[in-house]
């Protein structure tokens, strides 16, 4: 499909210097159109919108269902309730389904390039910082509706969260969105080709998962598994869903929020700085 070009999105690019409040309004339809544009190509690749939900639910359904009846209770609910495999796995799945959604949008980065959009983007007057903010946010909101599509199967898993709870869980899943898909942009601006970024995406996300707690208890692991858990910012974010969602956690909300931060700060100013400097 042929990309649309800034004039084509309803942008107009002047040649002209403008004012400082000038350019800060540019910047910011500049973020409005990069977001729209990724929220729109989402809405229309309905293969890609559906597919992604297969793989949740086969950990969901195949994976939970045939480790539950042999794992017993995984601790109790805010309700006193004993706390199944398959609902104790919940949380760390729509963690998931946000985790490879926000991570892969780093692969626009590198498919602009090879057509020649981001060409484009970079000689209009706008600020490259706008190009990133606009490019995480809209890979942010793409990973929050996978994820919410996971989220809205929460009754079949006998989990009732207040309404608080569920908003809460949905301000962490877009958390977790921003801070992932800085990661994927982090990569993908020193990437040539998208098969690269492909290998390189795998290898860094398959531990980030593996490691957050989504598939088991932290408090059950080995002393050095458990102390590499602490260094993987999506612990922080499945153990604050699963929180919110079933009232079991490992570390205090406080810790969740200050690691989530920290990560997201650091991810989404090393993807500014590296996109400001990148060629």
């Amino acid at each position: 499909m042929q990309e649309k070009t800034f004039e084509e999105w309803g942008m107009i690019l002047p040649n002209e210097k403008r004012p400082l409040a000038d350019r800060l309004t540019r910047d910011l339809q500049g973020v409005y159109t990069l977001w729209l544009r990724d929220v729109i190509r989402l809405w229309r690749d309905r293969i890609r919108l559906i597919g992604s939900i297969v793989q949740p639910l086969l950990f969901l359904f195949i994976l939970g269902g045939g480790l539950s009846p042999r794992l017993g209770a995984m601790g109790v609910t805010h309700s006193g309730r004993p706390l199944g495999y398959q609902e104790f796995l919940f949380p760390g799945i729509v963690g998931m389904s946000v985790l490879f959604t926000a991570s892969f949008a780093g692969v626009a980065i590198v498919w602009d390039r090879e057509v020649g959009f981001l060409k484009e983007v970079l000689v209009a007057p706008l600020s490259r910082t706008a190009v990133v903010v606009g490019k995480i946010l809209g890979g942010a909101t793409n990973s929050v509706i996978q994820g919410t599509l996971i989220l809205v199967l929460i009754p079949f898993f006998h989990l009732h969260p207040s309404l608080s709870r569920t908003m809460v869980a949905f301000l962490v899943m877009v958390m977790i969105g921003l801070t992932q898909t800085s990661v994927g942009i982090l990569l993908g601006v020193r990437m040539t080709s998208s098969q690269g970024f492909m290998v390189l995406m795998n290898f860094i996300i398959l531990p980030l998962f593996f490691l957050s707690g989504a598939l088991f208890p932290l408090d059950r692991l080995p002393h050095w598994l458990s102390e590499a858990s602490r260094v993987d910012p999506m612990t922080y974010g499945v153990d604050l869903l699963r929180h919110a969602l079933t009232g079991v956690h490992f570390f205090s909300v406080w810790t969740d929020l200050l690691g989530m931060g920290i990560f997201l700060g650091l991810m989404s100013s090393l993807s500014i700085y590296l996109f400001t400097k990148a060629d």
